[in-house]
């Protein structure tokens, strides 16, 4: 049942022009971004959009996701038979009827009834959710179901017109079309102009349903429909555990305070959200009532760059800030909020970059404008002047060793340098942890050494919350002390001087073995260099907490594990949200030298969490864990629990 061709023909032209004009102007303003490199690796980027974007790999981790598969899927297949649908209202000799064998045909023909069948019934689950349990507050929104809707009049148009053309006769294949054909057998008994009446208005209602919903899309959430498969191979190929330097010379600019001082990918990225809101559930600051959402940053973002693109590309000046109280601005209490665990950055399906957009936004405020929040003031003040959080005297860097002896790095003499990092230094509950990876290296016969009053900071904490400038002038500090020294192999007891060293530093040129505590002592039992003892458990019902920069940045799940039952001799409980699914403690990003001033506290979250299954003892790898652990324990007065360090187990159970 075909239309008029001259009445068709100019609505599709019209139709494909609009949609073509539309879908420049919104992609042409990601030019406004500066210039960033994502087209390298070829190979690896078209594995890995194959992977993630066409296997929905992300998507179908979440039970939900099984459903999107079949919807995505099934847009794909039925795109050929829409534009079978398209290219044949302008030229009715080229339906595939005509121009195929049948032997081609009919698997076809089977392919989009069945199909269309699985869509429909995906679109009616998905309609049923978003009304009785949508994924997010505010997620129950008209356009979510008019889009929704109009897949479904698709599929329903689709049944309606080949029923009808089935029961007029004019189906050659109609065996081929199970569905259609139990609809056609409905219709026996209607006569041929009820019939033809009814495949005219589907024909219309499809072509017009199919028309409108292509020119929406480019102004709607769905526009990811067009931009997720390419941000997928646009992904970052690295863990983006860390951030591009800065050149500081008179008259840059730093930090991302307007939308041009975002990367072009920054801004696709934008458009390649699907609000799905996996990254606001995985978020501990937007669970815990915090006024950072990455999900609303990221439509931020785009309506900000909707607002200031076409001016930008003017040559004029964006007109609404990013950062501030307008529509399409953050909030800097939210970009205050974020602990830079990488939640977001896991969670996301089409690896959308929350988190690196926050940390240039931070860098903004911090180095151009110097709005930050007071209590950072002393904290940037004493990692200047004394190269530590605390503002303690670096002479008092080697006191955690008390009356033990242990050694200064020697060039050609100590194979590894045991970098102790501040809080392993000054911190009285961290310097326990310290003594005992001391104790495990000494039985082991581990050559090692330290710096000792010349250990500077590592500098995370700074380059998380925006101050790069600082964490430049560290950086090179240490990296140039290091090559002095003719330092190779570095062992570090706290995540965030791990990731620091091993990841930071290799911008500046620095190239190091870099060992986390929890890798080292399970390589030290597999070459059985350490004897424990097995009869008695320590730490009683150990259940562990999988530190952010330990695991989601830099991949670090089992070595803990393992050193934890070979410890005790038994593995240890695990929480509901584990490894790269895990809960931050609240600490990192900075805001360990922060207070919590909004919504729940969210070492508390976790601590609630851990204490569900009645432990004796919560393990930790990180020092920053061990604190917001120990603190969150006190407020829930949880006296019978308490936190260790994995060396700390270990340390206890090394025989003589």
């Amino acid at each position: 049942m075909q239309p008029d061709p001259m009445i068709f023909t100019p609505l599709l032209a019209a139709a494909g022009l609009i949609f073509a004009w539309s879908c420049y102007r919104r992609f042409s303003l990601v030019g406004v971004g500066a210039a960033e490199d994502r087209c390298s690796s070829l190979q690896e980027r078209l594995q890995g959009m194959f992977l993630f974007a066409f296997l929905q790999k992300r998507v179908v981790s979440r039970p939900f996701g099984i459903n999107h598969l079949f919807i995505f899927w099934s847009f794909l297949i039925l795109a050929v038979a829409n534009t079978e649908f398209l290219v044949a209202g302008v030229v009715p000799a080229a339906k595939l009827s005509r121009i195929l064998p049948m032997a081609l045909y009919q698997p076809l023909l089977i392919a989009f009834d069945v199909v269309s069948l699985c869509a429909l019934a995906a679109i009616v689950v998905a309609l049923v959710r978003r009304a009785v349990a949508p994924p997010y507050e505010g997620a129950r929104t008209g356009e979510a179901f008019a889009i929704l809707s109009m897949i479904g009049t698709l599929m329903l148009a689709y049944f309606g017109l080949h029923a009808a053309e089935i029961a007029l006769g004019q189906e050659p294949a109609a065996q081929a079309m199970p569905i259609s054909s139990a609809l056609a057998s409905l219709l026996a008994g209607q006569g041929p102009y009820t019939l033809e009446s009814l495949a005219q208005i589907c024909w219309w209602l499809h072509a017009g349903v199919l028309l409108f919903f292509l020119n929406y899309l480019p102004y709607s959430k769905h526009m990811h429909i067009l931009a997720a498969i390419p941000n997928c191979f646009f992904k970052g190929l690295d863990t983006p555990n860390t951030q591009p330097r800065e050149e500081f010379v008179e008259g840059n600019v730093y930090g991302a305070g307007s939308i041009d001082r975002f990367t072009w990918k920054d801004l696709f990225d934008s458009f390649s959200c699907t609000e799905c809101g996996r990254c606001e559930k995985s978020c501990p600051a937007a669970s815990t009532g915090k006024p950072l959402n990455p999900r609303l940053v990221m439509h931020d973002i785009k309506v900000n760059l909707l607002a200031n693109g076409g001016l930008v590309q003017r040559g004029g000046e964006p007109a609404v800030p990013v950062i501030g109280d307008a529509e399409g601005s953050i909030k800097p209490d939210a970009l205050w909020s974020c602990t830079s665990c990488g939640a977001c950055l896991a969670a996301c399906p089409v690896f959308i970059e929350q988190m690196p957009k926050i940390t240039k936004m931070r860098r903004h405020l911090v180095q151009m404008e110097a709005d930050f929040p007071e209590e950072l003031l002393n904290l940037f003040e004493n990692m200047e002047q004394r190269s530590n959080p605390w503002g303690i005297a670096p002479g008092e860097r080697g006191k955690w060793a008390g009356g033990r002896e242990v050694q200064q790095f020697e060039a050609g003499k100590t194979e590894y340098l045991y970098f102790v990092g501040c809080a392993g230094s000054f911190d009285s509950r961290s310097k326990q942890v310290t003594l005992a990876m001391t104790r495990i290296m000494e039985a082991a016969g581990v050559s090692y050494g330290i710096f000792g009053k010349e250990e500077k900071c590592c500098g995370d904490s700074l380059r998380r919350l925006g101050n790069e400038y600082l964490f430049d002038k560290m950086a090179r500090e240490n990296v140039a002390q290091f090559q002095e020294k003719g330092v190779t192999k570095v062992v570090t007891q706290c995540p965030h001087c791990f990731t620091t060293l091993k990841n930071d530093y290799r911008q500046y040129g620095l190239e190091l073995e870099v060992i986390p505590h929890a890798e080292f002592i399970e390589s030290l039992l597999a070459q059985g260099k350490l004897k424990l003892d097995h009869h008695a458990k320590k730490g009683g019902n150990i259940v562990f907490h999988d530190s952010c920069y330990l695991g989601r940045h830099n991949g670090v799940y089992e070595a803990p594990r393992t050193v934890i039952a070979q410890a005790t001799g038994t593995a240890p409980a695990e929480m509901e949200r584990n490894r790269e699914n895990s809960f931050c403690c609240g600490a990192g990003g900075g805001r360990m030298w922060m207070e919590e001033h909004l919504g729940e506290r969210i070492n508390l979250n976790r601590v609630s969490e851990a204490l569900e299954g009645n432990p004796s003892t919560i393990c930790t790898t990180c020092p920053y864990c061990m604190t917001m652990m120990e603190d969150g324990l006190k407020d829930r007065s949880s006296g019978g629990t308490t936190v260790k360090d994995i060396a700390e187990l270990v340390a206890e159970g090394l025989k003589g």
